[in-house]
């Protein structure tokens, strides 16, 4: 490559909550190089304030200005379009979570990007955690024997996610913005096959139980059968007070449990009958797991690591999503054919 990956342009398309967090931790990273685009010139007028980031309206105006890196941080329905539009241009992609809110049109996405060599990541800072790391470094060197079963869960009251802000105007609350906790909630989904792999059915109730405002589903308990055979309980809500965010692997020779909330993975021995801590760092925040999302994206960009999600990862994650609402709408148990392979991709 010619250029850095610090030194190129970085537009983050969208400037809500989390499009101005990667671009505060993208300058923190020495990209000093960005442009805030957002159609509400109060949303991207703010970004560029505090960042120092090129306010712009729209992507074509930022690709013409010569950004060459395209982060999508709009709400989920709105994530396709741009994302087409960065990868035709021939910039390198970031795309939150979920990748969209339908299949439609991904494979048209993916193609694109596989012909041009883009580099795309699809968030997955969970990924990134060190308790949730840990538990896999563990899992996956046999500390618990063949993984038999899972519990996942993720809870939290979605008025109080911010606080400042009326939660029925937020994407999560609408369905046409892709909201609702099956897909706001992804990434247990996705996890979930980076612990245990592939998923081969699904099934699920969810339902708007509760009394928040909303048009979505609020809560959702989604059974998972993997390739291996193995079995996963995913619990996912709106509704929780306090919030929760908890994974437990049962092995045939013990138990490994990851508890964001209380910052430690524990390890049980079936052999010496005993626990064992694993506490994440000292001083860590949850801000260091977003960091770390994009130091690894800027060394895919310098051809430095494979994106650990890339699009049809994220193609897949969705999938399983989509499979666990078809399953609460109709009743019935949804059986998904085997995950397509990315084709390797040639350094430059």
């Amino acid at each position: 490559m010619s250029q850095g990956p610090t030194t190129r342009r970085f537009a983050v398309v969208g400037c809500g909550s989390i499009g101005l967090r990667h671009l505060r931790n993208l300058r923190a990273l020495g990209c000093a190089d960005l442009v805030a685009v957002d159609p509400d010139r109060a949303s991207r007028d703010r970004a560029a304030a505090e960042t120092g980031a090129l306010p712009l309206a729209d992507l074509a105006s930022a690709l013409e200005a010569g950004a060459s890196v395209a982060l999508v941080t709009t709400p989920t329905a709105l994530h396709l379009a741009p994302a087409l539009e960065a990868v035709r241009a021939g910039a390198d992609l970031f795309v939150e979570k979920p990748l969209a809110v339908s299949l439609a049109g991904l494979d048209e996405l993916i193609g694109e990007a596989e012909r041009r060599g883009t580099i795309a990541l699809v968030a997955c800072n969970l990924r990134f955690h060190p308790g949730l790391v840990q538990l896999r470094e563990l899992a996956t060197a046999g500390a618990i024997g063949r993984v038999l079963s899972a519990r996942i869960e993720f809870g939290s009251w979605l008025p109080g996610w911010r606080p400042t802000t009326d939660y029925r105007t937020g994407y999560a609350a609408r369905r046409e913005l892709g909201g609702g906790i099956v897909l706001d909630a992804i990434h247990e989904l996705d996890y979930a096959r980076w612990l245990l792999g592939d998923v081969a059915s699904v099934a699920c109730f969810a339902d708007h139980v509760s009394s928040l405002e909303l048009d979505t589903e609020d809560v959702a308990a989604i059974l998972l059968r993997f390739a291996s055979g193995a079995i996963g309980e995913v619990h996912l809500d709106y509704l929780q007070r306090s919030y929760s965010r908890t994974c437990q692997l049962i092995g045939e020779e013990g138990t490994l449990r990851w508890d964001f909330t209380a910052g430690e993975t524990l390890l049980f021995d079936a052999k010496t009958g005993r626990w064992q801590s694993f506490p994440d760092p000292p001083g860590w925040e949850t801000n260091a797991m977003y960091v770390a999302e994009l130091e690894h994206f800027l060394a895919c960009l310098a051809y430095e690591a494979e994106p650990v999600q890339g699009l049809r990862a994220g193609r897949r994650a969705l999938e399983i999503a989509l499979a666990a609402l078809t399953s609460a709408e109709e009743g019935v148990i949804v059986r998904l054919a085997a995950a397509a392979a990315a084709p390797a991709r040639l350094a430059a």
